[in-house]
């Protein structure tokens, strides 16, 4: 012992927890050469958890595991230790797979390809997870869903501890999770893909907000709200310039002049509820004592409140028969969670962009020339946020990605600070000369907060920037021989809610200008002018968004869609309506993207494996067929006419909905993916997935250093199906969920590629720091 306090041990938490029963651990003493048996008095968090007795429930679970799988009841009772656990189990499935070597090829790949992806069996899904199990067993990861917990995946661990000492601490949802593993392993479980009649009924479960019954009720919302807001101004709790009555008016008078004020965007954004009891006063005093209690917790906290009177008016105060839930994506938009409340204070920053330091690049290796104004992920696109009322936006979502700056307290919605200073003029030439400059850039992405909260002067000026930017970037490219020629500007876009959110900001005026930079820019070369928006549900596609969209695709620009995939939306069918409700309005989907965030924006959370179930099940039956992707990739040459071309389309290719979106979630740090495989999973059942990134698109070489991607999922699988329960749905349509272990990203539909230049473009990369 004397000796032993001379020596300097060097301590490792993977060696103490490999002999987590025994304490007996070994320790290499360099210094003497030779190894020491020492008895440790401590034990370790990881420890503490294996010594947690498991639950009835997770005992009841347990027995029904080894009950329905002779093989690895035998494997589990006749191990030693969880190593021997462990070995026999990759024993039994590598047995297994000697008869399978295209998915034993599959699993050892580090790439997987969507062919490859496609050609697999339900039950090779399950071989591939328990490998990967194995594969990774005791590996940590930081869970900031925990704010950084450590958290250890090693699941025929935790059933050896289960099975031999009662022991692990695993949960019921964990449980569950195995066992639905294991049936499809033996093919118990088998898949089966609904057909078309089956995903037409359930998206007939979701009427759209052009349903005349939906009409109705909206209007008696409108006429509710505005007698409240009548109620206020008369009693001067109330006041504005603008919007204000003359002495003497009547009732009826009033109610008339106010019913002319709804339509215009301003008197919206005057009036929007900001606290939480205008709100339920607002909705009839419907909300419950609960729910009244979060939002409450939600204002002390600091998480703002601001819900214009249009957007609310969709919420249902009395539920109809024939809509019952439809309008739970847009409730849970406006109605924050406890588990947001709780988390707001703690919030991590999801997007890697958040945390710029200016003069270093970004995550993505970029250098910028400001990091609050310009974000970037890919070579060939940046974003513009401008410092105009656009860095707000008419509503604040619940899931927001931004609220790690609402936080902050970097956004807001005091929309009189917002407006452009004296000195933003120079500083937008400055940050457009970034792009005028770079080698890649050809596509600007000009959102915020939200494009159109900007005045229609602000845009103009903000378009005027644009085009003489490209005109000099092309005018540059004159000078410069083939192969080190830059890349011209062909697409701008605008990022906006606005159509969802307040379409009665989408004018005449507004159209106008749209219509006039597209022709101007036009001619300089720019040949993609898209509007990318944010529609949540097919009850926000109203006779108002409907007038808003052919506005803007009057004005010959392209309107997409980038879909979040919340709680709510993602039952069955909704998805599906959805898109189809956008294709008769004249919206292409773009993106179909898994809520990101932790812990925070758990209530919305979809589980990744319910993005490719939703892919593989019910967006297939309007998947388009490459015969008709010519005919699809001309259709922004006649955006005015897109409605129309897209019906067109529909009929002759017989499809329910043009499936033109990607199902992904959007990485921290680089690129949006679905490429995935489930590696592990918690004490609690929530899977952790390794993301590799979409090999379909350039990436800023950084990602050859970065690797993959570890993303810890904030519910368990079962969690998720609760939830679902709750909102009235049959979970057993949801039955091969926890089947979807892997997936692949779609290939990306021609309407969204760039167009070719006639020359050819350097390969060099500029602004690129990558250490």
């Amino acid at each position: 012992m004397e000796r032993l306090k001379n020596l300097s041990l060097s301590l490792s938490l993977s060696l103490i927890y490999e002999n987590i029963y025994e304490y007996n651990i070994t320790y290499c003493i360099s210094t003497d050469k030779f190894e020491i048996p020492i008895h440790l008095n401590i034990m370790t968090e990881i420890e503490k958890l294996d010594k947690i007795a498991i639950n009835v429930k997770s005992r009841k679970l347990l027995l029904k595991l080894l009950s329905e799988n002779p093989k690895l009841d035998e494997i589990i009772r006749n191990s030693n230790n969880e190593t021997e656990a462990l070995v026999g189990v990759r024993n039994w499935i590598l047995d297994e797979l000697k008869s399978r070597p295209d998915t034993f090829k599959f699993y050892k790949s580090k790439h997987s390809s969507r062919d490859s992806f496609e050609k697999l069996e339900w039950r090779e899904y399950a071989y591939i997870r328990i490998l990967d199990y194995i594969d990774n067993a005791g590996s940590e990861y930081a869970d900031l869903n925990l704010r950084g917990e450590i958290a250890v995946s090693n699941p025929i661990k935790l059933i050896w501890l289960a099975a031999t000492h009662g022991t692990g601490g695993a949960k019921p949802d964990f449980f569950e999770d195995m066992i639905r593993l294991f049936r499809q392993l033996t093919g118990k479980t088998k898949l089966e893909i609904p057909d078309t009649k089956k995903v037409e009924e359930w998206m007939e479960r979701y009427p759209s907000g052009l349903d005349p019954r939906i009409v109705e009720l909206r209007n008696e919302n409108k006429e509710r709200i505005l007698s409240l807001i009548i109620k206020k101004i008369d009693t001067g709790e109330k006041k504005d310039p603008r919007y204000k009555f003359s002495p003497g008016m009547t009732a009826q008078e009033k109610l008339q002049l106010a019913y002319e004020w709804w339509n215009e965007s301003l008197f919206h954004l005057r009036f929007a509820i900001r606290t939480p009891e205008l709100l339920n006063e607002m909705l009839g005093n419907s909300l419950d004592p609960d729910t009244m209690k979060i939002l409450k917790d939600a204002e002390a906290a600091g998480i703002p409140f601001f819900v214009n009177p249009y957007y609310l008016s969709l919420l249902h105060v009395r539920v109809p028969y024939f809509a019952t839930g439809a309008d739970l994506a847009i409730r849970d938009y406006v109605i924050y969670s406890s588990k947001l409340v709780e988390e707001f204070g703690h919030i991590v920053a999801w997007e890697k962009e958040d945390l710029v330091e200016p003069g270093k690049p970004n995550a993505a290796g970029w250098l910028l020339p400001s990091h609050h104004n310009v974000h970037r992920r890919y070579p060939e696109v940046a974003i513009l946020i401008p410092d105009t009322v656009g860095r707000a936006c008419g509503g604040l979502c619940s899931s927001c990605q931004r609220m790690y700056d609402f936080q902050r307290g970097n956004l807001n919605f005091n929309l009189k600070k917002l407006k452009p200073g004296e000195k933003w003029p120079d500083k937008l030439t400055r940050l457009l000369g970034y792009f005028e400059k770079d080698s890649q850039l050809r596509d600007i992405l000009v959102t915020g907060g939200d494009a159109l909260m900007s005045s229609d002067k602000s845009l103009q000026k903000i378009f005027d920037g644009i085009y003489e930017m490209a005109v000099r970037k092309k005018k540059m490219n004159e000078k410069r021989p083939d192969n080190e020629k830059h890349a011209e500007i062909l697409r701008v876009r605008l990022g906006t809610r606005l159509p969802v959110y307040l379409p009665q900001r989408i004018t005449p005026e507004l159209s106008k200008i749209l219509a006039e930079f597209k022709s101007k820019a036009s001619e300089i070369g720019v040949k993609q002018f898209i509007i990318q928006t944010h529609f949540e549900s097919p009850m926000e596609i109203t006779p108002e968004a409907r007038q808003g969209i052919q506005r803007l695709i009057s004005a010959g620009w392209t309107v997409t869609n980038q879909h979040v995939l919340t709680t709510a939306s993602s039952r069955r069918g909704h998805t599906a309506k959805l898109r189809q409700a956008m294709n008769e309005v004249g919206v292409l989907p773009y993106y179909t993207f898994t809520v990101k965030g932790y812990m925070e924006n758990s209530h919305n959370f979809a589980t990744n494996a319910r993005a490719v179930q939703e892919q593989m099940e019910e967006k297939r039956i309007g998947q388009i067929s490459p015969e008709y992707y010519d005919n699809i990739r001309n259709f922004p040459l006649e955006a005015e006419m897109m409605a129309e071309n897209i019906e067109a389309l529909r009929r002759f290719a017989k499809l329910p909905f043009l499936a033109t979106d990607r199902n992904v979630l959007n990485l921290p740090g680089v690129g949006k993916s679905l490429t995935y495989r489930v590696i592990g999973i918690t004490r609690y059942g929530r899977r952790i997935l390794e993301f590799d990134h979409d090999n379909t698109r350039e990436h800023s070489p950084i990602i050859h250093k970065m690797g993959k991607v570890i993303i810890i999922e904030s519910k368990s699988i079962s969690e998720y199906l609760r939830q679902l329960d709750e909102m009235g749905e049959d979970i057993t349509e949801y039955e091969e969920i926890y089947g979807y272990s892997i997936g692949q990203t779609e290939p990306r539909i021609p309407i969204y590629e760039y167009p070719e230049y006639d020359y050819n473009v350097t390969s060099e990369l500029t602004n690129l720091k990558v250490n």
